[in-house]
């Protein structure tokens, strides 16, 4: 039997053994480089590390979110019934934001589609904003988020089963917003949604994730006709450069831009600004005169302090601001299913295509 050296070939065994070295070290070194390009084969390239996003104004880091389902494309031609701008009808997010003094600049507020600033205690006010999925904030935050009054409920019936984002309640008013027709999506349904700032002082300083919100709460009512009507200005009105509302404790004045092509808002005298979008504004302002009154249901925020209430439905009186000219007319809302209308002159009266504020002023006694 032949042994292994016998099989050796003749000219390897005459070779010095510093050159069978040399050989055996740049063949080992062949094979180790071709198992590694194997196995990089296999697994494909090295992957490419993703910066993380940028913070955003309102300083708190964004908490880890699903995504939003996407909405379905719009029809050629679509109209939102919201803005009257071309778009789809997105699902509705509806979220009460503060307007204290320490609540100030808000968040996101420039990106909601109807603003309704409405009286609450003391005569001060808070804001129930109103937008459409596909018209987010761009940096993805909406607040100081704060509680929820009685007299958002009967406003957003008119939206249907919608989103309601909200910080807390009086404690007999929750029964109530759990047995209502919305979609209730406050920190006490999930908290993941919801993130605490750092520039200021609770309870001024809680924000929500609206892309949160609409993924975890995904049934919310489309955006659908509440009454308004869009259009050109009609024949008449008068000239108005600024327009002031009035509550007890706060007012809203609108100026005239026409550079910008919209009414530039002002709270209490001073310009209302935003964390991220500079000045609130907007081509359409209503000012609805209500027949403010109490809570229905006896609800009061401080012991002997009724809480105040917005009625709605009804009519009344309404200015509408729009191109710079006001139009003296009314609105009508005959039950809680149903719209708003808002006329002038006997007839619809159209809103400049755009967001709209609306500012429920307490009619005169």
């Amino acid at each position: 039997m032949r042994t292994l050296l016998d099989r050796v070939p003749a000219w390897w065994s005459s070779w010095s053994l510093p050159r069978r070295i040399a050989v055996v070290a740049v063949l080992c070194a062949a094979a180790v480089l071709g198992a590694v390009l194997a196995v990089t084969a296999t697994r494909g390239p090295a992957p490419v590390a993703v910066p993380p996003l940028a913070p955003t104004p309102t300083g708190p880091s964004t908490p880890t979110n699903p995504s939003t389902p996407a909405a379905p494309s719009a029809p050629t031609g679509a109209l939102s019934p919201l803005t009257g701008l071309p778009g789809g009808a997105g699902r509705i997010l509806a979220v009460k934001v503060d307007n204290a003094l320490p609540a100030r600049p808000q968040t996101g507020l420039g990106s909601a589609d109807v603003v309704y600033a409405i009286e609450v205690e003391g005569g001060l006010s808070r804001f129930l904003a109103v937008y459409d999925s596909d018209h987010l904030p761009p940096g993805d935050r909406i607040g100081p988020v704060r509680s929820a009054r009685e007299s958002d409920l009967p406003i957003l019936q008119q939206y249907g089963r919608v989103d309601f984002a909200y910080s807390g309640a009086l404690t007999r008013f929750l029964p109530v917003l759990a047995a209502a027709d919305v979609v209730n999506a406050s920190p006490e349904q999930d908290a993941s949604a919801f993130l605490r700032g750092s520039d200021r002082a609770a309870p001024y300083n809680e924000y929500m994730v609206p892309s949160a919100v609409l993924a975890r709460f995904p049934d919310s009512a489309p955006a659908q006709d509440v009454g308004f009507r869009f259009g050109d200005a009609p024949p008449g009105g008068v000239a108005t450069a600024t327009a002031t509302a009035r509550m007890p404790s706060a007012s809203f004045t609108f100026t005239w831009s026409a550079a910008e092509g919209r009414y530039l808002v002002a709270f209490d005298g001073k310009p209302a600004l935003s964390t991220d979008g500079g000045q609130l504004g907007a081509p359409t302002v209503v000012i609805q005169e209500v027949a403010e009154t109490t809570s229905p249901r006896g609800f009061m925020d401080s012991p002997g302090v009724l809480s105040p209430y917005a009625p709605t439905e009804g009519s009344g009186a309404a200015t509408v601001l729009r191109d710079g000219r006001a139009y003296q007319g009314s609105w009508s809302r005959p039950d809680a299913a149903a719209g708003t209308s808002f006329t002038f002159d006997g007839q619809p009266m159209p809103f400049h295509p755009g967001p709209v504020w609306i500012v429920l002023e307490p009619a005169a006694p």
